[in-house]
């Protein structure tokens, strides 16, 4: 599939839930948020159904997001027909690590190749302040099992935010010294301006490659087709490696080649804008995998050229992250 801007959509993010076991910040309220009826969630069949349709467009890599994924019952079983659909398209999974332990090897066993795990923070007490919940020690234990399984390269997604973990940069990156994980920081995006996080300040990336010099010359390395849109580079000596991804000062829209399918059945062609595909009726309505298809391609023909996030135009998205699936 080729957009209008002439770029090959081959990955698809695709939300199972929008549901977690976490109250972070800058994602949901305190008090939480009232969840999608059962009803309105695509169920695993319709979401196999999207999956195969996408494939047969030329997806070669779908992530499960969430969400948290991990809290839907029989993850593990709709990894294992994803990775069997025609085409063997690489599985991956982002999770933020509470419930990984004891579903890492399965998920490796079933088909999964690689695993992201959302962590901000390495101090127990500021994990419970961020999250509002404790289980630190759990995600340890999940990037543990995660490497153990094989589910290589484990990431391990970062936030930089002013004045909250901006403290915590270096800490982050000597984990590449001991690990052969990547740690990627990431940009803070606008996504809710209606939670507290409005008053957060992002990090630029520049700024953090700056600080992170201090432990030493970061060594470019090459492209991989993992790494989506991250800088990679390696400390000294390092086992791992760091990712820097400026998702806002430095925008990769030119090199997007993604859509996401939130999990009550809206395919999205950006993460920041507002216009969705409704596959439901398609889905629900005995539609054909012919209306289905072109469903998909009428929204990668609506992909915007760009974001638009600093300017006049820019409006925050209708969805909060865990109701898109990032």
């Amino acid at each position: 599939m080729l957009d209008p801007y002439g770029r090959s959509i081959e990955y698809l993010r695709l939300s199972i839930t929008d549901r977690c076991n976490l109250r972070c910040r800058y994602c949901m309220p305190e008090e939480g948020v009232l969840p999608l009826g059962h009803a309105a969630i695509l169920s695993y069949e319709e979401l196999l159904r999207v999956a195969r349709a996408s494939v047969a467009l030329g997806i070669r890599k779908i992530r499960v997001t969430g969400g948290e994924p991990l809290v839907r019952r029989g993850v593990v079983e709709f990894i294992a027909r994803l990775a069997a659909l025609p085409g063997a398209p690489e599985i991956a999974l982002t999770t933020n690590g509470l419930l990984l332990a004891e579903s890492a090897e399965a998920l490796k066993a079933a088909g999964l190749r690689r695993v992201n795990v959302s962590l901000d923070t390495l101090r127990p007490e500021r994990f419970l302040a961020l999250t509002r919940r404790e289980g630190l020690e759990r995600v340890f234990a999940g990037l543990a099992a995660a490497e153990a399984a094989g589910l290589a390269p484990v990431k391990v997604n970062v936030i930089p935010l002013q004045g909250v973990n901006d403290d915590e940069l270096l800490d982050f990156a000597r984990l590449t010294l001991f690990h052969p994980w990547e740690v990627r920081f990431i940009e803070f995006m606008p996504i809710s301006p209606d939670l507290e996080s409005h008053n957060m300040t992002r990090v630029p990336m520049a700024e953090v490659e700056r600080r992170l010099q201090e432990l030493g010359a970061l060594e470019p390395l090459p492209r991989s087709e993992s790494a989506g849109p991250a800088r990679r580079f390696r400390l000294p000596g390092a086992r791992g490696s760091l990712g820097l991804i400026p998702a806002v000062s430095g925008h990769f829209c030119p090199e997007c080649n993604r859509l996401r399918v939130t999990a009550d059945g809206r395919v999205r062609g950006c993460l920041f804008g507002n216009q969705e595909v409704d596959l439901k009726p398609v889905l629900r309505g005995d539609g054909s995998d012919e209306a289905l298809v072109a469903l998909l391609q009428a929204a990668v023909c609506a992909k915007p050229e760009r974001h638009v996030i600093g300017t006049p135009e820019f409006k925050a998205p209708s969805r909060r992250m865990h109701g898109i699936g990032g």
